[in-house]
């Protein structure tokens, strides 16, 4: 009887997992639909590709190279084996747990290039940022996955030390969004602006190619959130309708919040939901739904005020917004768990300001180191940027030969 109950718990886990990594999956899709409804049309196909393209490198060199860093495990073993294993140890009846961790973690790591290549969107070349993406999701990403999540424990010990707790990121507000949107920040400013984006300083806004392709993306990204959150868990005893609540709170308390300081505008109003739930990861498991909802909705200020400053002020050709929405925004997720955390705000403490604060400057300073020397070693390896004729032209037909709408153009 003991047996068939430790089986049963093993494969209620593997499959409480995969579904979780079936439904961040899915957020790739809407990764996928949030570039193509922003971008002009004559980029949409070089969008989808992009993503699908990422998500496969991702996937072979994170099972490869980036679990195994992360938490010393590795698949070098025949499939009898793989199928029994479990935390790196062959145990019967395991129903090869450690595969579909793995499966699950991938789709973290997946977000890195995503949401990148928003970023970047419309300039840039195919290969080489399939080739950055792969570097950032199989080395530079698991590293900094496992000083906080996984085997290397002394920067965690640090703070224990120093603060008297961890460093908390239950779902990767930092350690997934900000690093992401962080590292975004100097592929984007090495890139270089769009063509007329800006003329003798002047801002002339480019108008997104299709508003309900946008809100698509957004809506599937909205719905894989609650996989991204809630299966973070990892263990389906420890599976937390608190955290179901808050994603739902901060998502709400992001797009109420757009609505209002945007004055209706459809684009920031999406991406407030996005810019919630990014900000909820960190502390989805310890804040009170109140406290959850503030947290989403000054996460959508953050967003609607940073993305305004980033293009216009500072002159950042960032095409989805995606520093602001993931960077500044994740990081605000870090250091909000610090906040209302604390009993005091409803919270259910057990963390710290001082650690969540350390943790995530030393996010934002890997991910701008690491993204710096990737993308400058690139440029001068093998350039970036497409030609000028290419980019006038569009990735669409530069890059794949096709556009998004060759029925229309057989009749041009």
């Amino acid at each position: 009887m003991d047996a068939t109950l430790q089986t049963l718990q093993y494969s209620g886990n593997t499959l409480f997992l995969m579904l979780g990594a079936v439904m961040i999956f899915a957020m790739h899709a809407g990764f996928a639909f949030l570039e193509v409804g922003t971008v002009r049309e004559k980029n949409q196909i070089n969008a989808l590709v992009k993503i699908l393209a990422d998500w496969s490198m991702s996937t072979v060199v994170y099972f490869l190279i980036g679990f195994p860093i992360a938490y010393g495990i590795n698949f070098w073993m025949d499939a009898g084996s793989l199928a029994d294993l479990l935390n790196g140890k062959v145990v019967a009846g395991a129903r090869g747990f450690d595969l579909v961790h793995c499966f699950f973690l991938t789709t973290f790591a997946a977000c890195i290039p995503a949401i990148i290549s928003g970023g970047i969107a419309e300039r840039a070349k195919f290969w080489p940022q399939l080739l950055a993406g792969a570097i950032l999701a199989g080395l530079c990403y698991p590293l900094f996955e496992s000083v906080i999540w996984g085997r290397f424990t002394f920067f965690q010990d640090w703070l224990v030390a120093t603060t008297g707790l961890k460093f908390h990121d239950y779902a990767g507000s930092v350690v997934v969004h900000s690093m992401g949107g962080w590292l975004a920040l100097p592929a984007i400013v090495i890139l270089g602006q769009r063509i007329g984006r800006w003329q003798n300083g002047i801002s002339q806004g480019i108008p997104v190619s299709n508003i309900p392709f946008l809100a698509l993306g957004s809506w599937i990204l909205a719905i894989g959130w609650f996989g991204f959150n809630v299966m973070s868990a990892q263990d389906i005893s420890a599976i937390s309708g608190l955290v179901a609540v808050n994603s739902l709170f901060a998502m709400v308390g992001g797009i109420l919040f757009a609505l209002v300081f945007s004055k209706n505008d459809p684009g920031f109003i999406h991406n407030g939901a996005l810019a919630g739930l990014i900000a909820i990861c960190s502390g989805s498991d310890v804040v009170h739904p109140f406290g959850a909802f503030l947290i989403g909705g000054i996460a959508s200020i953050i967003f609607i005020f940073g993305f305004k400053l980033e293009t216009e002020r500072l002159k950042i050709d960032d095409v989805l917004g995606v520093w602001p929405l993931h960077g500044i925004t994740g990081s605000w997720g870090g250091i909000a768990t610090g906040i209302f955390g604390q009993k005091v705000f409803g919270g259910m403490g057990g963390v710290s300001l001082g650690a969540q604060a350390a943790g995530t400057f030393a996010a934002i300073v890997v991910a701008l180191t690491v993204g710096t020397m990737v993308y400058l070693t690139l440029k001068y390896a093998v350039g970036i940027r497409l030609s000028q004729e290419d980019e006038m032209r569009g990735a669409d037909l530069s890059i794949h030969n096709i556009s998004a709408y060759p029925e229309q153009d057989i009749r041009q």
